[in-house]
């Protein structure tokens, strides 16, 4: 039994669209990434550019920033992180757009195409999103304001066997399926299958499929209705009418006979009826049949009648070139269709007036048509995509293949196209940004287009007019903009009129403009400057995967800068395509940047401040003068924004608890005496500024202090009760602007206000707040109103109070005796928190620890959360969201809910005990906060969680809330640091005492994938990658595109030499480079051959001498020399040993290099390679052959054992310390082989009993059973056995086929990895070219019948978005659990899971220990070295 869990998901952007989908007024972005739906809302942020460098800089080019710095090594206090230099900058400001995300969807299908759709009805008031699915099917889905998610309307299937026409025709899967909308959304066509196509209409105002059935008698007068509005009857009620109609499915030779191979289709502009342009022919095309089938295409324009299901054809044009693949239809100024082919455009309007450009010296070869010649450009259209840039002019922005820009401008005459021209953008303008080719594009505001990418980052590229600062920034192709330089604002005032109204605003649909701007057109487009506005992270494609250990700097200046094992390995995959690839290394857990680290064994909690000085009497602050960054007097420092002081609670060795100061100075940290702070007043619980940040306030458990900015004490303020004189001790606190609240042991809750004097007083409550048990506090600053019941109320303090019986109150302070909201749902965690939440008896209700309310988020976009601590220290995120006034309610005002955000993340805590701690957390700090709230780390506003999972929950624009553990056996507590040398920082005390100062790594991304990861940007597409343990190195195999030449020596065709081809084609050139892993730089490289491609890489323990059997471990590489269709294809092989050399002065990673020791040509191709046995041979694929090799002295390579396979090898592996190999080819399976060695032979055992395409495969033995993993092209898995003593299996000369699991993304490897449960066990690790990583788990039976009850429960019992079937997109078949429908597990209320956990007969602690096992949300329990 096996579980299949995505540890990351998809990143390859695959279709995109952009309309208003939220609300009516909204722009959105909706992006589809295979099998993720991910809506963003586009904002535009201002931004400021520092635009001069300190001298010091300037001077030795070495760009230090204060985020890298390092202390010095010591246990002491170290002052390096407390200073930083200070540079006077001067800064300007831009206009940058940014993508928010407001939700996002794995989906139990793989999207092929988007569309959008007006309907009448629509509950959000905005349009309908229509989602294409792979096996033809059809998802109509809405925004549901009241819910804050997605609505399925309606699902729609294609697949049934009667619409496939013969039996001998493909599969849906082999089809090339697609949809398209009507411009005027009257209906949507779905081709699928060979030559069928799916016509939906949808109702629209006027037409007869909405007001055929009116009725005057029964319905009364004829309603006018707006867009997005609902059909009304006379009595108020709404209508049931469906937004769509019947739909039928038509072949489309039944359009026309001639119809016979479609090629592509879409609806065009400006028609009164729905009409679509389609491109085919009457026989197939073939590039080998040229001079025969010549400009055979046609393109028909046809128009649809929905009534009565049929058509008229209107314009056909016939002759078009053989390579013409697709239709893009354009809207005004421009209109009719673009036909788009390999080398050549064809603009056909209209009328049927024909226009074409030739872009290559092929067209002419390859068709008769008249085009125009810019032949010169010599451009490859292959793959590229085009898109409307300009509104007025409707000029066309095309990006290639290869990344780069081009602009095609029509000439206009009156409203016919006389012509049209391709233009190139030439680099220092922005033409290169782009590295790989892009597979969609979205019109976001004028001047603005999201450009998404299967193959790298996916932008939003922006352009303006010229300027010589804009070239700049254009040349430097980053959202990170070089200094001095700028956009001119001035310049782009024309483009940015509708889009910026205001500063940091939400962008809104602009109106639609018919106004032509004055000047001349193409002057306009040719003078575009692009640049970079927003990127969003792509691993995809992810080729090769391993792991290598890993290495800390020699030189870090701190004793441990990264607390790390010697065990600990990284996971590095190599990722992208042509100038977009690189190298990226995963990790699981935060691991922050040491900058300073001095030993407290007896710390129990840390807290660092941030305190204005008192103001000298007599001086009056300029109302010009920046609060916290001007002097007041003599004694304040520049940088008042910092950090002063840091606050120590210790546990003496007695048991007493006292509190130590320390100032942050220029010498260290150095304990403040001589204040009126008391160390023996006891130990605090908390500290925070009030007042301004005029006030430090110390909470203690029996009382608060108030001390000013220079540690005064100004206030103590008893916490004592009234009538019984009683002391409870106090167990959390909470800051927030001028209130501080705090909870005590008797469960009983107090808020003290600082007034404007600094004085601290307790607010006035009535009997029913006094007499409540509460639980939890927390303290929010609503600087927005986003809370308020009132639109007008603004920048108020919210007190956030959950009482015992798990009921959340929001009170609006100072008043505390009328709640702003109360919910009595918090403790069952429903899906959707709402004040009339209806709560049924006898349901299991989850122990609350604590909560709190903070904002998460970065510099661009930030939202508040409700985040619930259990007691088993899980994690439950709420994000706030308001739903629409109810039209039969009086009331306005709209109503607060609260949407639960999926964290699928389980804690690894022990269990509590029965008061609420952990049994392994001391007794002096177990009632320490674990939450706290950090306004600026690294850039994130984050909450900080302690304890034994400790880490940090980290959010940007782009992604949803993670949860990153720190990479520390636990933590006692954690606070917010930033000095001049530790900027935007944290520190913390462990369980041993040890203090540290840190900072999140800059260059790392924590939050889109839900795990650290560091790219390595190589500009070079890297094919393969091997770790090289001696060496600590990484082999890695990269390719570039050059031109390919035919061999001019060839004695059998002389005439290659007389070759003068102008556009030559691309072959791919590869080159092997050895990877530092400290420094990630590249330290060797050896160049191949021209046109040889590197295909494999291994790093094995190979047998180096035949008298004393030595081993050492080398690097293994198989290349394919590229030849032309008629020349046999070769191979070889490459021995490279990694040797020590004298470093480079001032490169101490240059101490090694690639040491060539063999190469040898073979016959065929090399495409696998793998250790073999126990004598240090080596496995080969070359060719169709296989062969087990041996290093000789000599250094060469001696075969010892060969078997043929008739047949292409794809994969060749062998079991590690064994002879047992599987080899799988493109057409036979897979091939079960023993190798044994005495004597040398290979036997084969066993053969798969059915014929599959394999594209990789893998041992996966479990327990006694050994089973084999086979990925075939239709992003299956296929779960073999070698069982000899099943019956079934013929002796074993058949292995058993257990099951199919569909994953939903195409295989790139298979990698084994150990569980670190179970070293003798281990995983695949299943890497895609969508980006996504999974892994396949070993599941004990009894633990796969629990989770599969569990399963079977979600399935039945959850919303599935768009309609879908999870068991049906996995293929249906049992003993494979799907590890993503178990990770939703935690988006089901708690009574829903109690009686799920009663009809499966466990509890609720097997059910979490289960699916940790798994690795569902945490692959910890699996990857534990990671």
């Amino acid at each position: 039994m096996q579980c299949f869990t995505e540890l990351t998901p998809p990143t390859a952007v695959t279709h995109s669209l952009s309309f208003p989908f939220t609300s009516a007024d909204s722009l959105n972005l909706v992006v589809a990434k295979t099998s993720l739906l991910q809506i963003f809302k586009v904002k535009s942020v201002s931004k400021e550019v520092d635009t001069a460098v300190s001298a010091r800089d300037a001077s030795t080019g070495d760009n230090v920033q204060p985020l890298e710095r390092r202390a010095q090594k010591g246990e002491g206090a170290d002052a390096s992180f407390l200073v930083a230099d200070i540079v006077l900058q001067r800064a300007e400001r831009y206009h940058d757009t940014k993508l928010v995300l407001v939700a996002e969807y794995p989906l139990s299908g793989t999207v092929t195409s988007l569309a959008r759709v007006k309907i009448l009805e629509s509950k959000s008031g905005a349009e309908a999103l229509l989602v294409a699915f792979r096996d033809a099917k059809l998802s109509l889905i809405q925004w549901d304001p009241e819910c804050h998610a997605i609505a399925t309307i309606s699902i729609h299937y294609y697949e049934r066997e009667d619409l496939q026409g013969s039996p001998w025709a493909p599969d849906l899967s082999q089809c090339i399926n697609y949809l398209t909308v009507d411009p005027s959304s009257r209906c949507a066509a779905l081709k699928f299958g060979r030559r069928n196509l799916a016509i939906l209409p949808f109702h629209q105002l006027g037409d007869d499929l909405v007001m055929d059935d009116y009725d005057p008698d029964q319905d009364g007068e004829r309603p006018e209705v707006t867009s997005g509005a609902a059909i009304s009857k006379s009595d108020g009620e709404e209508t049931s009418r469906t937004p769509y109609g019947a739909s039928f499915v038509l072949p489309i030779s039944a359009l026309d006979p001639n119809l016979i191979y479609p090629i592509h289709l879409a609806f065009l502009h400006e028609y009164r009826e729905p009409t679509f342009g389609i491109l085919s022919s009457s026989v197939a095309t073939s590039s080998s049949l040229l001079y025969e089938r010549r400009d055979l295409l046609s393109y028909t324009v046809f128009t649809l009648d929905l009534e009565q299901r049929a058509s008229t054809t209107l314009l056909s044009v016939s002759g078009l070139p053989y390579d013409l693949s697709r239709v893009i239809p354009l809207p005004v100024p421009i209109g009719g269709a673009l036909l788009v082919g390999g080398n050549e455009l064809i603009h056909v309007d209209q009328s049927g007036k024909t226009n074409g450009v030739a872009v290559n010296a092929f067209a002419r070869e390859c068709t008769s048509f008249g085009m125009a010649d810019q032949s010169s450009l010599n451009m490859r259209l292959e793959g590229c995509v085009i898109d409307q840039i300009g509104v007025d002019n409707g000029d066309l922005l095309m990006i290639l293949g290869t990344g780069e820009l081009a602009i095609i401008s029509f000439r206009l005459d009156g409203r016919s196209v006389s012509g049209f021209s391709v233009q190139k953008v030439a680099a220092q303008n922005g033409g290169e940004l782009i590295k790989t080719v892009a597979s969609c594009t979205s019109n976001l505001v004028r001047g603005r287009m999201f450009i998404g990418s299967e193959d790298g980052d996916s932008f939003i590229l922006g352009w303006a007019r010229g300027s010589t600062q804009a070239s700049k920034v254009a040349r430097h192709g980053t959202d990170e903009v070089e200094e001095d330089v700028f956009f001119d604002e001035a310049a782009m005032e024309d483009y940015d009129d509708d889009l910026y109204s205001a500063d940091d605003a939400e962008v809104r649909r602009p109106a639609r403009q018919n106004t032509n701007e004055s000047g001349s057109n193409h002057e306009v487009s040719a003078d575009l400057l692009f640049r970079i506005h927003d990127r969003m992270l792509n691993l995809a494609p992810l080729s090769d995967i391993t792991l290598g250990q890993q290495v800390q700097p020699t030189n870090t200046g701190v004793a441990d800068n990264v607390d790390v094992s010697s065990n600990d390995l990284g996971l590095v995959v190599a990722y992208g395509r042509d100038r977009a690839g690189g190298v990226a290394v995963l990790r699981q857990d935060l691991e922050p940047t040491i900058i300073g680290r001095f030993i407290f064994p007896e710390a129990r909690g840390i807290w660092s401040v941030r305190a204005k000085r008192p103001v000298a009497k007599g001086l009056i602050p300029s109302s010009s003068s920046t609060a916290g960054n001007v002097s007041l007097d003599g004694g304040y420092s520049s940088h008042e924004g910092f950090d002063r002081f840091m606050i120590v609670s210790k546990l003496s060795s007695n048991g007493v608890e006292e509190s130590y100061v320390y100032a942050l100075t220029s010498t260290g940290f150095e304990e403040m005496k001589g204040t009126e702070f008391d160390p023996a007043a006891g130990g605090t619980v908390d500290v925070g500024v009030l007042g301004n940040g005029t006030r430090v306030v110390q909470v203690l458990k029996s009382e608060i202090r108030s001390y000013d900015g220079n540690l005064g004490l100004a206030q103590i303020l008893p916490l004592t009760e009234d009538i019984t004189g009683n002391e409870p001790k106090v167990l959390k606190a909470s800051f927030s602007d001028s209130y501080l609240s705090i909870i005590r042991e008797d469960e009983s809750a107090t808020v003290v206000k600082c007034d404007e004097s600094g004085d601290l007083e307790e607010l006035e409550c009535p009997d029913s707040f006094s007499e409540s048990k509460w639980i939890s506090a927390s303290l929010y600053y609503d600087k927005d109103g986003f809370f308020s019941a009132k639109v007008a109320e603004k920048a108020s303090t919210l007190l956030f109070l959950l009482n015992v019986e798990g009921t959340l109150q929001i009170y609006n302070l100072p008043d505390l005796t009328n709640p702003l909201y109360t919910t009595p749902a918090v403790g069952y965690l429903p899906p959707v928190l709402s004040s009339d939440y209806a709560i049924r008896r006898a349901i299991a209700r989850e122990k609350i620890r604590e909560i709190i309310v903070a904002d998460l988020g970065d510099n661009i976009a930030t939202t508040p959360y409700l985040i619930i601590r259990t007691e088993h220290d899980d994690l439950i995120f709420y994000e706030p969201f308001h739903t629409p006034p109810d039209p039969e309610s009086s009331s306005t005002v709209p109503s607060l809910r609260f949407l639960k955000t999926p964290n699928p993340r389980l804690s690894r805590t022990p269990p509590a005990s029965s008061d609420g701690t952990s049994t392994t957390t001391t007794t002096s700090s177990s009632h320490a906060t674990s939450l706290r709230a950090i306004s600026n780390l690294g850039g994130y506003a984050t909450v900080s969680v302690s304890g034994k999972s400790p880490g940090f929950i980290l959010k940007t624009a782009k992604s949803l809330p993670r949860l990153l553990n720190l990479k520390n056996d636990g933590v006692r507590g954690l606070s917010g640091f930033n000095t001049g040398g530790c900027e935007r920082g944290c520190v913390y005390v462990d369980y041993d005492g040890a203090v540290r100062v840190a900072q999140l790594p800059s260059d790392l991304n924590f939050t889109e994938l839900g795990w650290a990861v560091k790219r390595v940007e190589l500009d070079e597409q890297v094919d393969a990658l091997s770790y090289h343990p001696p060496s600590a190195s990484y082999a890695v195999g990269t390719s570039t595109k050059i031109e390919y030449e035919l061999p001019k020596d060839d004695d059998f065709h002389r005439e290659w030499a007389r070759e003068a081809i102008p556009f030559k084609p691309l072959v791919d050139q590869s080159t092997l480079q050895l990877l530092n892993p400290i420094t990630w730089g590249i330290v060797d490289t050896y160049a191949l051959k021209p046109h040889e491609l590197i295909l494999c890489i291994t790093t094995a323990t190979l047998e180096v001498s035949e008298h004393t059997h030595a081993r050492k471990s080398l690097i293994a590489v198989g290349t394919s020399c590229t030849a032309a269709t008629d020349l046999a294809s070769r191979g070889a092989i490459y021995i490279f040993d990694v040797i020590p050399v004298v470093p480079t002065p001032g490169k101490p990673e240059t101490s090694i290099k690639l040491k060539l020791l063999v190469r040898e040509e073979c016959k065929g191709a090399i495409t696998a390679l793998s250790e073999v046995g126990t004598q240090g041979f080596l496995l080969v694929a070359q060719g169709q052959k296989c062969m087990v090799r041996g290093l000789k002295e000599d250094n060469t390579l001696l075969p010892v054992a060969f078997m043929d396979m008739n047949c292409y090898v794809s994969v060749a592996k062998c079991l590690p310390r064994s002879g047992m190999c599987i080899m799988g080819d493109a057409l036979r399976g897979l091939w079960f082989v023993g190798y044994s060695e005495e004597p040398y032979k290979m036997t084969l055992f066993g053969k798969s009993s059915t014929r599959f395409e394999v594209i990789d495969a893998n041992f996966f033995p479990d327990g006694d059973a050994l089973y084999i993993i086979v990925a075939d092209p239709d992003c299956n898995l296929h779960v073999l056995q070698f069982d000899p003593e099943h019956p079934k299996s013929l002796t074993g000369t058949q292995l058993l086929h257990h099951r199919t699991f569909h994953t939903g993304h195409f295989t790139s490897s298979l990698t084994p990895i150990p569980l670190s449960t179970n070293p003798r066990s281990s995983l695949l690790l299943h890497a895609s070219s969508t980006g996504a990583l999974a892994a396949l788990v070993p599941v004990a039976e009894p633990t796969y019948r629990r989770l599969a009850a569990i399963a079977s429960a979600l399935s039945a019992g959850l919303d599935h978005r768009c309609g879908l079937n999870p068991r049906g997109y996995r293929g249906g078949s049992g003993g494979v659990l799907d590890g993503n429908l178990l990770a939703r597990w935690a988006e089901v209320a708690v009574g829903r899971r109690w009686e799920i956990e009663g009809k499966i007969d466990s509890t609720a602690e097997e059910v979490r220990r289960d699916i940790r096992a798994v690795g569902v949300g945490d692959a910890k329990e699996l990857l534990g070295y990671l």
